[in-house]
């Protein structure tokens, strides 16, 4: 087989894999187990994994576990004993250490902290829900994106499946960006009705072959955005949301164009812990009549 051939047929055993582990966090994720999900030797499997992801098997089985809970915590009643459960931990005080360790905070001080259940528009006392607003012209960008259908939370599944194809044709370089298209509130819309995109940028012609895989290309056109960045775990992104829409806007003087919100992730998820994520969020407006 070419090397690129090999190299697109490895892309796609790993997002294989990817959407194995998503769908299945609370199974027996061994190395022998997703080896065989990926049709490779379980003596080779981890370490094409770990090159082609930039992590360990078990590292993003815990951070997929960890994200979930965070999610679990902000939107649900569920006790703390039964989230560390089904995170994959024996004890409250595992997981509460491991919880802290990467969300900077223990499980229940979290949970206080960031409960999401407010009304629309009511703004929290705390300093981090207040965001400053940048308003400027965006230049447009070309993306290849796959289509995501439910909980905007578990959308990361569909960023592992747009990262592998492109990792396999070369054009995760530098400069390549993620995105996320968000086209319905997940406030009021049930959860498996929602629409997203996740993307990346490219400045090329996409293969023949990359229809028939679900890849497309998507034009986010030159636009005006307000503009704001959110440092912490993707779990919390409903609180700027809710500043933008509740508080900003309302007083702003602007008015939302016909484009979707969408999301630019700034830093690599896999290799900072969830406290340093960095998410701007691009909210556009239409220009003001001359």
């Amino acid at each position: 087989m070419p090397k690129r051939e090999t190299r697109i047929d490895y892309g796609r055993r790993i997002a294989r894999v990817g959407r194995y582990i998503a769908d299945n966090l609370d199974a027996e994720l061994d190395v022998e187990r997703l080896a065989a999900v990926a049709s490779l030797s379980p003596w080779h499997f981890h370490r094409i994994y770990r090159e082609a992801t930039g992590e360990t098997l078990a590292d993003t089985v815990r951070r997929l576990r960890l994200h979930r809970a965070a999610v679990e915590l902000v939107r649900g009643d569920a006790p703390l004993e039964q989230v560390a459960r089904r995170a994959g931990y024996g004890t409250l005080a595992a997981f509460s250490r491991a919880f802290a360790a990467d969300y900077g905070s223990p499980p229940g001080a979290y949970r206080q902290r960031r409960r999401l259940s407010e009304p629309l528009g009511v703004v929290r006392p705390e300093p981090d829900t207040r965001y400053p607003v940048e308003m400027a012209p965006y230049p447009g960008l070309r993306l290849a994106a796959v289509a995501h259908r439910g909980d905007y939370q578990e959308i990361g599944r569909t960023f592992d499946r747009i990262f592998a194809w492109a990792g396999g044709r070369g054009l995760l370089g530098p400069s390549a960006r993620s995105i996320g298209l968000y086209y319905d509130d997940p406030l009021s819309t049930p959860k498996g009705e929602l629409r997203s995109h996740a993307g990346i940028s490219i400045d090329v012609d996409l293969p023949a072959e990359a229809v028939e895989e679900g890849i497309l290309i998507i034009e986010i056109p030159p636009l005006v955005c307000a503009g704001v960045v959110h440092k912490g775990p993707y779990a919390e992104l409903e609180t700027p949301y809710r500043f933008l829409y509740g508080e900003w806007l309302p007083r702003s003087g602007c008015e939302p164009d016909d484009h979707p919100c969408f999301e630019e992730y700034l830093n690599d998820p896999r290799r900072l812990p969830p406290s340093e994520w960095l998410t701007r969020i691009h909210l556009p407006l239409k220009e003001p009549a001359p």
